[in-house]
């Protein structure tokens, strides 16, 4: 990848944080984001996987700053805002991409210690990451945080009882932040469902799936990509086929 004119740089001077940046789909947004020009802050808990992102990235001509972190320790969000706030003032884009599928079970036989931990992660980290960067997407000119979503949020699907209900979680608190601060900031949200993907969540909820007949990572970090960049209205919400 080579670097791009600042003309087709339509992110140069923006701030974006995403999570679960080590691989996937998050990893495919942070390269996206950054070869747009905006400077990404690579968060997941895969020192390794980041660093290869930060390297492509900057192999690139862009710009990246990895922080490993584990979203389960809520304390690790307030030590990432505090760093990121001492160095910059505003928060244009974040992306909650981290999430855990777990366990595949029915409802009565969903494990409670499991499914607490993926509330954690897909629901309750989200939040913490929203209420500590707060204060720098309001100061943001045009602010947008995405959340990925999944099918299983509003069509409910068997033995996906658990994942499903964190996703829909999700969808309601991000939307609800929407509505709470549309009228008062630059900030827009956005929902994104990226349909069958060519990851590794996906390869564990479907082991007898080919993966070839799966859209590529990229593919959404594109149109994720496009999202931020389009005028789009807040608390749109998207499917990518």
């Amino acid at each position: 990848m080579s670097i791009q004119p600042l003309s087709s740089q339509p992110l140069s001077g923006k701030l974006a944080l995403v999570t679960g940046a080590s691989r996937g789909i998050g990893a495919a947004t942070a390269e996206a984001l950054a070869a747009a020009g905006a400077h990404v802050i690579l968060t997941a808990r895969t020192t390794g996987g980041l660093e290869e992102v930060e390297d492509r990235i900057h192999e690139g001509g862009g710009n990246a700053t990895i922080a490993p972190l584990d979203l389960i320790d809520g304390e690790s969000i307030g030590r990432l805002a505090h760093a990121i706030s001492g160095r910059w003032q505003a928060l244009d884009i974040l992306v909650l991409n981290a999430a855990t599928l777990g366990s595949l079970a029915s409802v009565p036989a969903i494990d409670a210690k499991e499914f607490a931990r993926l509330l954690t992660l897909n629901v309750a980290a989200p939040q913490a990451l929203i209420a500590a960067f707060d204060g720098m997407l309001r100061a943001s000119g045009d602010a947008r945080v995405v959340a990925i979503t999944s099918s299983v949020s509003a069509t409910p699907r068997a033995y996906w009882g658990a994942y499903g209900a964190s996703k829909a979680a999700l969808e309601t608190l991000v939307g609800a932040y929407g509505e709470e601060v549309k009228n008062i900031s630059a900030i827009r949200t956005h929902i994104v469902d990226p349909g069958a993907t060519r990851t590794a969540m996906r390869a564990r909820a479907f082991p007898g799936e080919d993966p070839a007949t799966l859209k590529e990572p990229a593919a959404v970090g594109q149109a994720i990509l496009d999202l931020v960049i389009a005028d789009t209205p807040d608390g749109y919400r998207t499917r990518i086929d």
